[in-house]
């Protein structure tokens, strides 16, 4: 297959981390290649590197940053997938960035009213949920959501093999009239869908533990939710590692770790390699900004993966009406 291409100079850590990731990725047998400063080349050694000369920063104004800096590591793998070169993109590089970049260069696919970034929520000894859209578009249509809703089942089963994936939509209640105008539009257009399996609203509470395998909410609320998962898991699995390490503890804490570390694996998002970007003509990652090589060697595999199951066929059918 054609390679992946991943943004060498994105996330916190670059180009060091992810330079080891890619070359993971390499002798796990990916075809992989790398956008970035020629000045780096040294570095990558025998990886092949595509010069780009500017770096769109973790701050910047996505869309402004985009446009202005047209020869940045970003832009330059959105355009290398636009051209048949690669098959997919990774970067760890600013979301709203790969966002635009990949909406500009690669366009969206037929039909598509906007893209939506979905997030892979790992849940312990249960199938991951799908939260979309997570930071794409902060306001939203409810034919948008509608969207949202199929490219996201599509995602489900293409990427976990679930047969009817549970569509569930975010919400301040179970009931139909509640939630704002917004939520109330978009639950009569998902309830008279056939093209998916559509539970009703769904609650924060649901997030983790509920019967939904994919939940839809606008950019802005799904960020939110997003966010806060993010740093309560850090938060407590904190607490949690302070309570069993302390003196008080110390007879039952390294047995209490050892069973805790399974879950922690599961939980930690390099497992996960990146959040999807649905609704473009190709198949675009992105990654933590904080990702490991880990990381990146598992956003370049699930990006393998969905290449060769064709997700944008899928999701091209997906949003036919």
């Amino acid at each position: 297959m054609k390679p992946v291409v991943v943004d060498a100079m994105g996330g916190d850590n670059a180009p060091s981390i992810v330079i080891e990731g890619v070359r993971e990725a390499i002798d796990a047998g990916i075809p992989v290649e790398l956008v970035g400063d020629p000045q780096i080349a040294d570095d990558c050694g025998d990886i092949v590197l595509h010069a780009a000369s500017e770096v769109i920063g973790m701050a910047e104004e996505p869309g402004r940053a985009v446009r202005n800096k047209k020869d940045s590591s970003i832009v330059r793998a959105a355009e290398l997938v636009r051209d048949g070169h690669a098959s997919a993109m990774v970067s760890a590089g600013n979301t709203g960035a790969v966002a635009a970049a990949a909406l500009l260069r690669m366009k969206r696919i037929k039909g598509v009213s906007r893209p939506a970034i979905a997030t892979t929520l790992p849940v312990p000894d249960r199938p991951p949920k799908i939260l979309l859209d997570s930071g794409a578009m902060a306001d939203c249509q409810p034919d948008w959501l509608q969207q949202f809703a199929r490219m996201g089942s599509a995602f489900s089963q293409v990427r976990y093999e679930l047969q009817t994936p549970r569509v569930g939509l975010v919400s301040i209640g179970e009931e139909p009239e509640k939630g704002n105008q917004l939520v109330k539009d978009t639950h009569r257009l998902l309830a008279e869908d056939k093209t998916i399996n559509f539970i009703g609203n769904v609650e924060g509470r649901d997030v983790l533990s509920g019967d939904v395998d994919v939940l839809v909410a606008d950019g802005f609320t799904g960020n939110v939710i997003l966010k806060t998962l993010e740093g309560t898991v850090q938060f407590l699995v904190g607490e949690i590692i302070a309570a069993l390490t302390s003196e008080a503890a110390a007879s039952v804490g390294a047995e209490a770790l050892g069973h805790l570390a399974p879950i922690a694996a599961e939980l930690n998002p390099d497992a996960v390699g990146g959040a999807m970007l649905l609704g473009v003509n190709g198949v675009a990652i992105i990654s933590h900004g904080s990702a490991g090589p880990t990381a990146i060697l598992n956003a370049c595999r699930v990006a393998k993966d969905m290449v060769e199951r064709e997700l944008v066929a899928e999701l091209t059918s997906a949003v036919a009406d």
